[in-house]
């Protein structure tokens, strides 16, 4: 029994010190100065899990304090503390390898010791911030606090703290409406008009589609929103669509002469601003499908927009207090500039 209560006390000595060995010497924590005012949004994690974050947009001033502090009774040497503002570009095929864009770093500390609780101020001023937070199927746009406190012989102490960015531009000065043709050679011929080429991502895309020649049977007529995500370059591009909502738009076959009105609403999907080869790493577009389905539930698409989002400054405030067919396609864009649509008529 006392060999048995020796080999117990033997093992949790170990276990305690490999604890110990591995346990970070000190609590670091990062706090905005107006952190309780300022909007929180959600950020979906590494592990799954998500939690709020401070939401920011390009040329605002990143101000806040640091508080490091060491376990209880312990000494912390060290070899410099540093603050850096980091926005960063991670493609999950090359996990772990970050390519930064934004690079900001203020040192606080010169070599020293920690023997209790020490506080730094820091402060960015006017911090570009060109493209927008992102987190998707095959890559991550993000940015981040990262407090460093250098060690001789042993790692160096990390600690991150993420936040959003959302950004805004101003509204187009002129927005021409789209009126094209599309259908199936001597089969249909369908004309389709709306009534502006750009919109926010809250609008409403209102419309009508004309039938000009009908001469096959038509079970239902349907609008997909599709989002393609590419990353890489080259023969080393991977390209992933989602078809984010699907809407009906009329059932049966029309008659010629028949026109039917489109109202579709984007306020529920989950739209972000477009993203256009951000630093040559990935690629985000939303389209518009025109989608038919026949009697035997075959689905042909006749028309593919692009739409290119932007963000809607008044929609800012309030958050801070491939054609089938040969058909040809049009480009219509999102342009985020608070939530918004923006759209650029561009016949391919």
């Amino acid at each position: 029994m006392a060999n048995l209560a020796q080999q117990i006390g033997i093992a949790l000595h170990w276990r305690n010190f490999l604890i110990g060995a591995f346990k970070q010497p000190c609590n670091i924590s990062v706090t905005f100065a107006d952190g309780r005012n300022r909007k929180q949004v959600p950020l979906k994690k590494e592990n799954g899990q998500t939690v709020m974050v401070p939401l920011f947009q390009s040329q605002e001033n990143i101000v806040g304090e640091v508080n490091i502090e060491p376990i209880t009774g312990k000494k912390l040497e060290h070899n410099g503390v540093k603050i850096e503002l980091l926005g960063q570009i991670e493609l999950y095929f090359d996990r772990g390898n970050f390519y930064d864009f934004t690079s900001l770093v203020r040192e606080l500390d010169i070599p020293g010791e920690f023997y209790e609780k020490k506080t730094y101020p820091f402060e960015f001023s006017t911090v570009e911030m060109p493209y927008e937070s992102y987190n998707g199927v095959n890559v991550r746009l993000r940015y981040i606090l990262k407090v460093t406190i250098s060690r001789n012989y042993v790692s160096n102490i990390v600690e991150c703290q993420d936040f959003v960015v959302q950004n805004y531009t101003p509204p187009p000065s002129i927005n021409n409406s789209i009126k094209m043709e599309v259908g199936i050679e001597d089969c249909l011929h369908i004309e389709f008009e709306y009534s502006k080429s750009k919109y926010y991502l809250k609008d409403v895309i209102l419309g009508k589609i004309y039938f000009l020649l009908v001469r096959i049977k038509m079970k239902k007529m349907e609008l997909e929103i599709r989002r393609r995500e590419s990353t890489g370059s080259g023969p080393n591009t991977y390209v992933e669509t989602e078809t984010l909502a699907k809407f009906e738009l009329m059932d049966g076959t029309p008659v010629r002469g028949e026109s039917i009105p489109v109202r579709l609403f984007l306020s529920p999907c989950e739209l972000t601003p477009t993203y256009r080869n951000i630093n040559n790493k990935f690629s985000v577009k939303y389209f518009l499908n025109l989608v038919l389905v026949d009697e035997e539930d075959r689905r042909n698409r006749l028309r593919m927009i692009e739409k290119y989002c932007k963000r809607k400054l008044e929609e800012f405030s309030s958050l801070t207090g491939k054609n089938d067919g040969g058909t040809k396609s049009s480009k219509v864009d999102f342009n985020r500039k608070g939530d918004q649509l923006l759209n650029d008529t561009c016949v391919h």
